[in-house]
């Protein structure tokens, strides 16, 4: 039997491919669909070097041309093969720089098959920009994008995007400017920051870090801190611990990564600078933290394609609700899951805020990513998926909750993933499980179908924990119902009762 659609693609349109040939790398990023929380369908990046010595010579590197051309018409044949008819291509610091950019570019187009939009400094600067509003919730500092040739800088608050500026600071930038000495490198960036008007807001708020260079200092950050979580989108570091481990890796490079495989050979030479720059920022701005975004130009692209309508949704909300469709055994049931619960909290003596209340959301809809599983594993699975999902909009103590709601659906009484749960405020972590507790009931009266939940009434009254369910559904009161509901109850010290309606 030949199957040509996969049933796990969603019927969300056509894919759209975004072509990056930025100073250091050219990068493919094929996605399923334009949507509002955009799910990589191909992912490809080739280190070209491109702008190796673009700030001293004022050419491309010609071994980087060579390399960029084979990357591009290899890019080409990927998207045809992918049925990708929507193809961006973007060119960024190196050929707007470079006096052989106009060449490149006509050499670049024949290779990829179509027109290659030369960013400027500004308008790359407002695209990372909406990449940080379109995948972090409420954003509210200044987006940093460091590429091989240039740093843009641009304010964001909410939704709104500020004017951007562009510097010459990029890593192979600095690198070829300083003559491969740290101290002239300190010096420029210096220099250049302290005439930068975007920076002087940013006290007190967060700077998101975009960027390859600033991924992989990020990555070294977690491998040495044995951080649990490998994800990178959303990963928090305070300012001053951010700036103390930025001087170790720029004034000890080699010690620093001597033993450690978290950063890629190809990538060390540039993460002093970017250590340098990161470093420089957080003394001259002074943040509250660093937020790694791995969303940057190509998602604000997307963003900004959407209608305006869509660009609202929340773009947490809309990953869990594709992951729902996806993957559980009926996507309405999740719905009617989280609306069950309202009244629930609403009664209960616990105050719920509109945070923990989106959070809950998307809990429930993520309720039944493992229902495959052995029953044994379905806990474990539940917590893996929902750890590696890509979601955005979400911070990571939020992204562990989410993972705890449904890992306590499974596991309730058992000692879940400590790592994990070390990461979860407290506070967190036993709404995690009264959550949990809560789908555990309502998924034995269910049978994870729908138009069941919807006739049936869970609520806090005084010291009791009342589960009403109506005549024509009398016979779900089983005794495993009465001991989920038990279990429920103990949680919030109350009293467990089932009543039957006339």
């Amino acid at each position: 039997m030949v199957i040509d659609h996969a049933p796990g693609r969603l019927a969300v349109g056509d894919p759209v491919a975004i072509v990056d040939v930025g100073s250091n790398s050219v990068r493919l990023v094929a996605y399923e669909g334009l949507t509002r929380a955009p799910t990589p369908l191909f992912n490809e990046k080739v280190l070209c070097g491109l702008g190796r010595g673009v700030a001293t010579t004022g050419k491309l590197d010609s071994e980087g041309i060579e390399r960029a051309l084979a990357a591009l018409r290899r890019f080409r044949i990927l998207c045809r093969g992918m049925g990708v008819k929507d193809i961006h291509v973007l060119a960024t610091a190196a050929v707007r720089d470079a006096v052989n950019g106009p060449q490149f570019l006509e050499a670049a187009e024949a290779a990829i098959g179509c027109h290659i939009e030369l960013l400027s400094g500004r308008r790359e600067a407002e695209l990372s920009g909406l990449g940080v509003v379109s995948s972090i919730h409420r954003p509210d500092g200044v987006v940093g994008d460091l590429g091989g040739g240039s740093l843009e800088l641009i304010d964001v608050k909410g939704a709104r995007v500020g004017r951007g500026v562009s510097l010459q600071l990029g890593g192979l930038s600095l690198m070829d400017k300083s003559g491969r000495s740290i101290k002239r490198a300190a010096r420029i960036v210096h220099d250049a920051l302290m005439s930068s008007k975007t920076l002087e807001g940013l006290a007190g708020r967060s700077f998101y870090a975009i960027g390859g260079t600033w991924r992989a200092l990020a990555r070294l950050h977690m491998a040495q801190h044995s951080y649990p979580v490998h994800v990178m989108h959303g990963y928090v570091m305070p300012a001053r611990d951010a700036a103390i481990f930025a001087r170790l890796v720029e004034e000890d490079e080699r010690r620093t990564l001597a033993t450690i495989g978290a950063v890629s050979p190809a990538r060390r030479p540039l993460l002093a600078y970017g250590a340098l720059v990161l470093d420089q920022i957080i003394r001259r701005a002074r943040p509250r933290n660093v937020v790694i975004s791995a969303l940057g130009v190509r998602e604000g692209l997307l963003y900004e394609r959407l209608d305006a309508a869509t660009r609202r949704q929340d773009p947490l909300i809309a990953a869990a609700h594709e992951l729902n469709v996806l993957r559980s055994r009926a996507p309405r049931h999740s719905e009617e899951l989280f609306d069950w619960m309202d009244e629930f909290f609403r009664t209960g003596t616990f105050v719920e805020t509109a945070e923990e209340r989106r959070l809950r959301h998307a809990a429930c809809l993520l309720s039944d990513m493992s229902w495959r599983a052995h029953p044994d594993y379905r806990g474990d699975q539940a917590l893996n998926i929902i750890m590696h999902s890509v979601l955005i909009g979400i911070d990571h103590p939020g992204r562990a909750f989410l993972a705890l709601c449904s890992a306590y659906r499974h596991l309730l009484n058992e000692d879940v993933s400590p790592m994990v749960r070390a990461i979860v405020p407290q506070p967190m972590v036993e709404r995690a499980r009264i959550i949990g507790a809560a789908m555990r009931v309502a998924y034995i009266l269910s049978a994870a179908m729908p138009d069941i939940l919807p006739r049936v009434s869970l609520r806090c009254v005084r010291t009791r924990v009342v589960l009403t369910l109506p005549g024509a559904l009398a016979g779900l009161a089983s005794e495993r119902v009465h001991n989920r509901l038990r279990q429920l109850a103990k949680l919030i010290d109350r009293e467990a009762i089932v009543v039957i309606a006339d």
